[in-house]
């Protein structure tokens, strides 16, 4: 392939990188080139009001396909449930300069609104006990009803033959994962199967994160009329997401975890597994999908 063509592609696919390799095919060894999904660091800090003044923290580091940052922070911060709606922003960008090899950058600032109260303790705890295996569930729990999540109505509907045209869509729109098959996506939808916004990432979380991120800087939060649709698995925090989010349908082309379908069932939520072709699991809440 051309290093032009190489240079289209890499425009069109800003989330992968041209590298060399060496292919190994029936005994056969030849030089070439593949396109690889970029992994990097993002830190995401943080700005607030306290008792004596303003302060600063760096808030977490997380590893992702550069691109949306900005919604991913933002999601990030709805999914922590230290912001509730845009207005609790202020101001949200970059604030490093780009790496010199690929140009990305790889720090966002946000600046809480003033009057917007947030804890720096519990959040710190939470991350602790997030840490450790067997501790999350019961702390992640306790969070979302702090938080004030309840039950969703029962509003949003979709039939069964929407849902399933739906992983047809996601799958159409992953661009990045045409170009280098290392990709996880996510991709909000509405009653008629329309993919409403589609993001992709190394991380499954972060994918989520963009999309939710993206709708809370577009006041389209909650999400009572969307559904969110994953490409891999469901896990309890994809479920916790959406929760946050307010979005009552989760699909995904995997399977979940009997977590999340814990979660799914207390909060009434539907979720969706093993979506694939004319066929799928109901884990939980069934009356949202008419035959």
């Amino acid at each position: 392939m051309t290093d032009r063509l190489w240079d289209i592609l890499s425009r069109m696919n800003p989330g992968s990188l041209a590298i060399d390799i060496r292919k190994h095919a029936k005994g056969l060894r030849t030089g070439g080139a593949d396109r690889v999904a970029i992994e990097e660091p993002l830190e995401i800090r943080l700005g607030f009001s306290t008792g004596s003044g303003p302060a600063r923290s760096s808030m977490a580091i997380t590893m992702r396909t550069p691109g949306d940052d900005i919604e991913l922070a933002a999601g990030f911060l709805l999914s922590e449930s230290i912001v509730r709606r845009s207005g609790d922003i202020d101001v949200i960008g970059h604030c490093a300069p780009p790496t010199p090899d690929i140009g990305s950058q790889n720090v966002v600032h946000v600046e809480l609104s003033t009057g917007v109260e947030f804890d720096l303790e519990r959040l710190q705890r939470h991350f602790y006990t997030t840490s450790s295996c067997g501790v999350c569930g019961k702390s992640s729990l306790d969070a979302l009803r702090v938080a004030g999540c309840t039950p969703f109505d029962d509003s949003m509907q979709v039939s069964s033959d929407v849902l399933v045209s739906i992983p047809a869509r996601l799958r159409a729109a992953q661009t990045t994962f045409d170009a280098t098959g290392g990709l996880h996506a996510a991709a909000s939808f509405d009653a008629g199967g329309n993919l409403v916004c589609t993001r992709e990432d190394v991380g499954r979380h972060n994918a989520v994160d963009k999309v939710i991120g993206r709708m809370l800087l577009d006041d389209m939060l909650p999400g009572h009329d969307r559904g969110l649709i994953v490409s891999g698995r469901a896990s309890f925090e994809l479920v916790q997401k959406s929760l946050v989010a307010g979005i009552p349908i989760l699909a995904a082309v995997s399977a979940p975890s009997s977590l999340a379908i814990d979660l799914a069932r207390e909060f009434n939520m539907t979720l969706v597994g093993f979506l694939r072709g004319d066929t799928f699991n109901v884990y939980a809440g069934e009356h949202r999908l008419s035959v």
